[in-house]
């Protein structure tokens, strides 16, 4: 690794993996080194999810994260370079088998996660398979054995040196290298994710409307490509900071779904419920299939909040985030709109919020914002503005309003 990057420090840590910053041994320019352990093929499946849809943005759009390389270790000090368009076998070998291949039982025992039911009667099915045909080999070897036991003087020698030339054979065949782990080589954003970089500064409302629209051209840019981000928030977006203003780029795409082919974004279909819960669409929520227009709705919770300011605390955290809610009862508990929608598809929002909002306060959206951003909240994904039209309504509206 030291050969081309030098690892600095560790600057985030999340369920999967860990990023640190680093520097390109050669250059010197600074880059994000995301550490993705293959250890279960659960976690597998969306690492080459994520690979694969960021091999598809490469640094085609200022908005979405650039991959500047990929690196599969095999051992404690040994990485390789993988080629564009190309994804490690072995990986995509332990994705379709349910089980880490080249893994041992111990290590295998050690990782419940990779103990489920489908696994167990996948590799149960191999061993069952292993042993007759095991049980085939040494019938025939003893046949064999039995053959040259009456036609040689030297029976006990011979069949020695076989055994040994046998067994020096096998031990000289080497074993394929087992994938302990990916390294995404990324750009490297220093103004931190969107909470961080809104919510530790005075707000802006032109600020907020250029990172709107920068939003608007990289959901666009995804769509176009075919990705459905499925995860989008603020802990997703990263902030560079330029002499020219701050440059919003969309990251982690390990919930994305690449479909090639398919000219309408929106007509790809999914059905497994994953997201965030402050920002999934009623749809996902209640478990119906759904498209890529439940980006649409997550954007425009992201909207919302930033444009209000609106912020919260989810259960179990501290930090602060950008996001909007319904609040029930009189105890004020928060419940993520897109449960709240699915609930109740008729459900009032009230736009602007006009209270819970984090102080300093931002004057509120305008009244064609307002009416927009009802749009991308609707309980009908039909109804929702695709993201190829977004960037144009969210400019129209701001202009609207600015008058």
């Amino acid at each position: 690794m030291e050969e081309l990057y030098t690892l600095e420090k560790e600057v985030g840590r999340g369920s999967y993996g860990v990023v640190f910053e680093g520097h390109m041994a050669k250059t010197g320019q600074k880059v994000a080194i995301k550490r993705l352990p293959c250890n279960n093929p659960e976690c597998i499946e969306l690492y080459l999810q994520e690979l694969w849809a960021m091999r598809a943005t490469a640094k085609n759009h200022v908005n979405v994260i650039a991959l500047h390389s990929c690196l599969l270790q095999t051992g404690p000090r040994s990485l390789r370079n993988l080629k564009a368009g190309k994804l490690p076998l072995r990986l995509v070998e332990s994705v379709l088998k349910g089980c880490v291949v080249g893994a041992t039982q111990s290590q295998e025992s050690n990782n419940p996660q990779s103990n489920t039911q489908g696994r167990t009667k996948t590799v149960s099915r191999l061993q069952d398979r292993t042993n007759t045909v095991q049980a085939r080999a040494k019938s025939q070897d003893r046949t064999k054995s039995n053959a040259r036991d009456s036609n040689s003087t030297t029976p006990q020698r011979l069949q020695s040196r076989s055994r040994k030339r046998r067994a020096e054979s096998e031990s000289e065949q080497p074993r394929p290298p087992r994938c302990l782990a990916l390294w995404l080589v990324m750009e490297y954003c220093d103004g931190g994710d969107l909470n961080q970089f809104l919510l530790s500064r005075p707000p802006d409302a032109q600020q907020n409307h250029d990172v709107v629209l920068q939003l608007c051209r990289a959901v666009a840019f995804l769509h176009s490509l075919g990705i459905t981000h499925r995860d989008l928030k603020p802990d997703n977006v990263l902030v560079s900071v330029t002499p020219e203003g701050p440059v919003v780029k969309v990251a982690d795409f390990g919930l994305s779904k690449m479909i090639e082919g398919v000219g309408d974004v929106s007509r790809q279909h999914f059905s497994s419920t994953c997201g965030s819960d402050f920002y999934m669409a009623p749809e996902v929520w209640g478990g119906l299939t759904y498209s890529a227009q439940a980006d649409i709705f997550s954007l425009g919770v992201m909207f919302w909040a930033v444009l209000e300011r609106i912020t919260f605390v989810e259960e179990g955290t501290t930090q602060e985030q950008l996001g909007a809610y319904v609040c029930k009862g009189r105890s004020g508990w928060l419940m993520p709109l897109g449960e709240a929608l699915w609930e109740n598809g008729d459900l009032p929002l009230c736009i602007p919020m006009k209270f819970k909002r984090a102080p300093p306060l931002p004057p509120p959206p305008g009244p064609a914002m307002c009416t927009l951003l009802l749009d991308m909240l609707s309980s009908d994904p039909d109804t929702r503005p695709n993201a190829d039209q977004l960037e144009a309504s969210v400019h129209s509206a701001l202009t609207q309003d600015s008058h």
